[in-house]
């Protein structure tokens, strides 16, 4: 009876240099994805919306009123079925337990210069496209309805307690 073996052959010193480039690429990889996580976005005011759909953007209106009873949907809605609290946290933080891994850093929804800045359009059109470059993925149609994603929306301004 006689049982193939595979037999790896190597001269000298090859092992010893196939160890030390896969030590030094693992090293480049932990040190890369460190580096990005948790990174701070430079601009958090920045517009995420592309150039050349803003204005569309900007001009399309929350059709649902923010009363004390869509708030409170619209918090149903964060942290159940919209999932938004994953990442942009149940403070609105943008430090959720999956946001914290994320380059860049999901909106901090507490920030109010940001909410001075973003018009409720914008949101939506994020919400309903999802963002390049960020983890910030399309939920609309797919997760929520249109009319639940304005009504996120209102919730989300809620985290701006003054400024």
């Amino acid at each position: 009876m006689s049982s193939s073996r595979a037999v790896v052959k190597h001269k000298g010193g090859n092992l010893m240099g196939y160890v030390a480039k896969f030590l030094g690429i693992s090293a480049a990889l932990i040190m890369l994805s460190a580096s990005m996580v948790g990174a701070e976005e430079k601009d958090p005011l920045k517009a995420r919306v592309p150039p050349d759909q803003m204005a569309d953007a900007k001009a399309n209106k929350n059709p649902v009123a923010a009363t004390p009873e869509s708030i409170a949907k619209g918090k149903a809605l964060y942290e159940g079925k919209g999932t938004c609290f994953n990442c942009h946290g149940k403070e609105g933080n943008g430090q959720g337990e999956a946001g914290k891994v994320l380059n860049p850093s999901p909106r901090d929804f507490s920030n109010c210069k940001f909410h001075k800045k973003r018009k409720d359009g914008e949101l939506f059109w994020i919400i309903k496209n999802g963002s390049a470059g960020t983890g910030m993925i399309s939920l609309t149609p797919a997760i929520i309805t249109e009319e639940e994603a304005w009504t996120i929306i209102n919730y989300e301004r809620t985290f701006c307690k003054g400024e």
